[in-house]
């Protein structure tokens, strides 16, 4: 069973920074993709950002230019570094991956609240 695990969320000030990790329990080449979603309150889980197995990216109108999606192979570790946050940021995020063996069953961490607030 693959199992993805996110960390890294937290209370963070207008225009801060934060980096999130997503952990995979599996080689993460053995994903088409990986990527984070998100998730405020009384809202429906939007996308934010994938990556390809072959390292391709994708990003939300929302959040381009402020956020970047990476991978550490070596790690199976995926990354979602977000600058220049804003109240509107604040979610929770998931971490997604599609395994190439499974498409149509993506899996997903537990996510990992995010704050933005002064």
């Amino acid at each position: 069973q693959v199992q993805l695990v996110e960390s890294g969320g937290g209370l963070v000030q207008p225009g801060g920074s934060l980096r999130l990790s997503c952990a995979a329990s599996t080689n993460i080449f053995m994903f088409n993709t990986m990527g984070w979603f998100r998730q405020a309150p009384g809202k429906q889980r939007e996308f934010v950002a994938t990556i390809t197995r072959g390292g391709s990216t994708n990003y939300a109108d929302t959040v381009k230019g402020r956020f970047t999606i990476s991978r550490d192979t070596a790690k199976n570790t995926a990354y979602l570094q977000m600058n220049s946050l804003k109240p509107e940021d604040t979610a929770v995020y998931y971490c997604n991956a599609v395994h190439l063996a499974v498409p149509s069953a993506p899996y997903w961490g537990q996510g990992t609240q995010v704050t933005v607030s002064s």
